[in-house]
C-alpha cells in the first residue's frame, strides 16, 4: 500500500506539472475597450486590458507604450515595475494596478493628464517568444466657460460683433444663432493654439441695421457634447446712424423743394408765371443745377450700394468711416450749392428783372447807364 500510495502521489504531481506547463504555453489574445476613452485635462486616466482566455500573467512581461516599443509608458517584468525604463514624459505619473493579474487583467493609471497624452496606447503582453497586444484610443478633452462678445463701434452699415473663447480641446464647434435658435452664417472664423496646445476660438458676425437684434455665440465640445453659450441683445439706439442719414437726406430734400417753390412763387409774383422757358439764363442755370444735383446724389448712391471691401476684410471699418466722411462732404456740398445758386438767382433776378428774352433787359439797362454818362 505504501508503494502504491507513493506512485499515486507522483502521478498526480506529474499530471499537475504537465497541466501547468500546458497552460503557461497556451496561446492567448489581449482584449480591451474598443471605443475611445475620454480623459479630462488635469485629471486621472485608467486603461484596462486582459488576456483571453483568462490566465495567470505575473511571470509575463507587460508593457504599455505609445508609438515606440522602446519608449514605454510603463514596464512590468519578472514581477517588478521597472520605473527606470519609463519615458521621461511619464516619470512618476503612472501606476499599474495588478489586483486581478492572476486572471490576466491589469489597469494602467495615468495622473495629471495633459494634451500630449491624447492618442493611442498599446497594451503588450509577452510570454517567452509569444506576444499579443491591444490598442486603446485616448481622447483628452477640456471645455471652457470663458466666452466674451466684443462689439465694435456701429456705423451706417451696421455693427461688427466678435466672439472670443479660449481653453478648448479638441477644437470645438462654433456658430452664431438668432433668437429662434437658427444658425446665422458667421462673417469670419479663426482659431489658434497656445503653448499648452489649447484652442483659442474667434468668430465675427456683421449685423446690418435692419437685421437681428438678439444673437447667441454657441460652442460645443464634439466629444463630450458639452455646450457653452453667451447672448447679446442689441438696442435700437445702436443703429441711430441710419436715422441720422435719413434725417440729413430729408432736410436736403426739404431745402431743395423749398428753394424751387420760393423761386417759382417769386417768378409768379413778379412776372405772372414761374416758367423759365422764356428766360435763357434761368433755363441754363436750372439745367446745370439739376445735372449737378443728380451727379452728386448718384455718386452717394454708388458709394453706398456698390461694395468695395468684403465684410470679412479687416479694413471694412476703415472703409466705412471713409464713406461716412465722404458722404458728409457731399451733403455739405449740396447744401452749399443750393445756397450759392439761391443767392446768385435772387441777386440777378432782382437786378435784371423781366422776362430776359434775348437778354433785352440786360441790354436796356446797359444802354441806359451809358446814356447817363
Amino acid at each position: 500500500m505504501g508503494a502504491k500510495g507513493v506512485l499515486l502521489v507522483v502521478h498526480c504531481v506529474a499530471v499537475y506539472l504537465l497541466q501547468t506547463v500546458a497552460l503557461s504555453s497556451e496561446k492567448f489574445t489581449v482584449t480591451g475597450l474598443t471605443r475611445p476613452v475620454l480623459a479630462p485635462l488635469g485629471g486621472a486616466l485608467e486603461l484596462s486590458c486582459q488576456l483571453f482566455p483568462p490566465q495567470h500573467a505575473q511571470h509575463m512581461e507587460i508593457r504599455w507604450f505609445r508609438n515606440r516599443y522602446t519608449q514605454p509608458v510603463h514596464l512590468y517584468r519578472n514581477g517588478i515595475d521597472l520605473h527606470g525604463e519609463t519615458t521621461s514624459k511619464y516619470v512618476e505619473r503612472t501606476e499599474l494596478l495588478k489586483d486581478a493579474i492572476g486572471e490576466g487583467k491589469v489597469t494602467l493609471r495615468i495622473f495629471n493628464v495633459t494634451i500630449d497624452d491624447d492618442g493611442p496606447y498599446h497594451c503588450f503582453f509577452k510570454d517567452g517568444e509569444f506576444y499579443e497586444e491591444h490598442i486603446t484610443e485616448v481622447k483628452v478633452t477640456v471645455t471652457s466657460s470663458d466666452i466674451q462678445i466684443h462689439m465694435h463701434s456701429p456705423n451706417i452699415k451696421g455693427v461688427m460683433l466678435e466672439c472670443h473663447s479660449g481653453g478648448w480641446f479638441p477644437q470645438p464647434h462654433m456658430e452664431w444663432r438668432d433668437s429662434k435658435g437658427e444658425v446665422i452664417p458667421a462673417t469670419t472664423k479663426s482659431n489658434s493654439q497656445d503653448g499648452k496646445k489649447l484652442f483659442n476660438m474667434t468668430m465675427a458676425l456683421f449685423i446690418k441695421a435692419n437685421s437681428h437684434r438678439n444673437v447667441t455665440c454657441y460652442l460645443q465640445n464634439l466629444l463630450t457634447h458639452q455646450e457653452e453659450s453667451i447672448s447679446i441683445i442689441l438696442p435700437g439706439e445702436l443703429f441711430s446712424w441710419k436715422s441720422v442719414w435719413i434725417w440729413i437726406q430729408s432736410m436736403i430734400t426739404f431745402v431743395l423743394i423749398a428753394f424751387l417753390m420760393t423761386s417759382c412763387v417769386q417768378c409768379y409774383l413778379i412776372h405772372g408765371s414761374c416758367s423759365v422757358i422764356n428766360s435763357p439764363w434761368k433755363k441754363k442755370s436750372a439745367i446745370v443745377f439739376v445735372i449737378s444735383m443728380v451727379a452728386i446724389i448718384g455718386i452717394i448712391l454708388i458709394l453706398h450700394l456698390i461694395p468695395r471691401v468684403p465684410v470679412s476684410d479687416p479694413h471694412l471699418e476703415l472703409d466705412t468711416l471713409w464713406l461716412e466722411d465722404f458722404s458728409v462732404i457731399l451733403f455739405v456740398l449740396i447744401v452749399f450749392k443750393i445756397n450759392f445758386i439761391s443767392f446768385i438767382y435772387f441777386r440777378l433776378d432782382g437786378k435784371y428783372g423781366g422776362n430776359g428774352d434775348n437778354s433785352d433787359d440786360l441790354v436796356h439797362v446797359t444802354g441806359a447807364q451809358m446814356s447817363r454818362r
